[in-house]
């Protein structure tokens, strides 16, 4: 036992800051997890588990009408927005229960309040009874990040993602700003729930960072769904008048608006935590800086997940969590301390409709990468829409190193894109080569056995000589 109050104190209780308490906790150090909000951090209360479930209320909708095509006759059931509205927070707040009881189960002390760095190893916490402070062996910033103020005109009445869950009325007519993937789901999320829905992006693709074919082809299959997305277009003005607002673009259109979404960015949780005062100086982006280690500047302080940018997604975080664990406290018995994160095959999906899934590189990163690529593509209907009469197409590629014959990229827009790329992600970390691809028997009938089944070179890309 150190001389310390505690071996590890955690300032935040989103899905990172959890997981390293509660595995610390069982490996028999002493954990303090501070969090004012709500248990489980953005992801379960304003990120994925709402969004996802979102997104399933909107697929019914489709999926409704869709049914006619076999045989199932009659009206769609009504929608309603305050019954989605109250069942959603019902299932968050069960969530922030399993949170709350997974700590105390560890055996991790939890303190509600605020929470900021005095020292190398001293904490205070602004809790309701008054301030505490603890002194740590280790201290862990797991404070997550928050929707950034756009600076847009008309930003001081534009909603963020934070807000789109309990909006009050249902928008009719939303207008959404950004071309990133929050921008992409709820645009896509409300246009399923019955909204018009224009989406604003002032760039000339969705999907920033992703393989652009794979952006212009969801570009495509959103509008057909009735998202009108306004490509290299930006807002130039905005006003209120009552609850309307009216929005003027830099394309000449003018818009008329329930709610407009501005998503655009989000930025690292630091303010408060009093690192200034430790020399810690933030990156240009606002991150915290870490070693490949996830240590800061000063040796006792560590942070992870979107505090530090590397990749701003649930499973990157509860891995770092477990890697710095193994590194603080040594490993389970029996099991070898786990590597870095190998943040080159980040498995990620974007729940628009249809979804987006993607692991590896994409084609613009492969051609940088390697001095010659292989890329393989097939675009089909799924079966599932041949008797509805959906326009739906789904849209996969492959990507494979020449000279070693192995995938380094794998992507897909279709539906339940996340699902089939999970299980491809483990292929792909394990190194596989197209020829292993090829050797694998589809499952009949399926989207997924398209992965399997590319033989036809699309094309062939060299890398450009310097």
């Amino acid at each position: 036992m150190s001389n310390f109050d505690c071996d590890l104190f955690v300032i935040g209780a989103g899905s990172g800051g959890v997981r390293a308490g509660r595995m610390a906790a069982q490996r028999g150090a002493r954990v303090v997890v501070a969090e004012a909000g709500a248990l489980g951090g953005t992801c379960v209360n304003v990120g994925c588990i709402p969004k996802k479930l979102y997104s399933y209320a909107a697929y019914f909708g489709e999926w409704a009408e869709q049914s006619h095509g076999f045989g199932w006759v009659g009206e769609a059931p009504r929608f309603d927005w305050a019954v989605l509205k109250q069942r959603r927070a019902a299932e968050i707040k069960r969530l922030n229960g399993v949170y709350e009881g997974l700590l105390h189960g560890a055996g991790v002390q939890l303190l509600r309040g605020w929470a900021r760095v005095v020292d190398e190893h001293t904490v205070a916490v602004d809790c309701a009874g008054g301030e505490q402070r603890l002194t740590a062996q280790h201290i862990l910033l797991a404070t997550g990040g928050a929707p950034e103020k756009s600076g847009l005109p008309g930003d001081a009445w534009a909603k963020s993602s934070d807000d789109m869950f309990d909006l009050d009325p249902f928008p009719k007519r939303l207008v959404v700003v950004g071309g990133g993937y929050i921008a992409c789901e709820f645009a896509s999320i409300f246009r399923g729930l019955g909204a018009e829905v224009t989406l604003v992006h002032r760039g000339t693709h969705l999907l920033r960072g992703f393989d652009q074919e794979m952006a212009v082809f969801l570009t495509g299959e959103m509008r057909k769904k009735g998202v009108k997305v306004c490509l290299e277009t930006t807002v130039t003005e905005a006003e209120r008048q009552g609850g309307i607002q009216r929005l003027r673009l830099s394309n000449g259109q003018t818009l008329e608006a329930d709610a407009v979404l501005h998503a655009t960015g989000r930025r690292a949780r630091t303010e408060g935590l009093g690192l200034e005062a430790l020399g810690i100086a933030l990156n240009k982006d606002g991150t915290v800086p870490v070693d490949d280690r996830l240590q800061t500047r000063v040796p006792s302080i560590h942070a992870l997940g979107d505090l530090v940018g590397r990749k701003a997604l649930t499973p990157v975080a509860l891995a770092e969590a477990m890697y710095l664990v193994d590194r603080l406290f040594g490993p389970v018995a029996g099991k070898l301390v786990r590597q870095p994160i190998d943040y080159d095959l980040v498995p990620t999906a974007v729940f628009t409709h249809p979804n987006v899934g993607t692991v590896g590189l994409s084609e613009e990163a492969a051609r940088r990468a390697y001095p010659k690529l292989r890329v393989y593509r097939a675009e089909f209907k799924a079966l599932q829409h041949t008797l509805s009469e959906s326009t739906e197409r789904t849209l996969m590629k492959l990507l494979v190193d020449d000279a070693s014959d192995r995938v380094v990229g794998l992507h897909m827009v279709g539906h339940d894109a996340g699902e089939v790329v999970q299980g491809f992600a483990v292929a792909m970390q394990g190194g596989l080569t197209k020829a292993v691809f090829d050797r694998t028997l589809g499952i009949h009938p399926t989207g997924a056995e398209e992965f399997v089944t590319m033989r036809e070179v699309l094309r062939v890309v060299e890398a450009e000589k310097p």
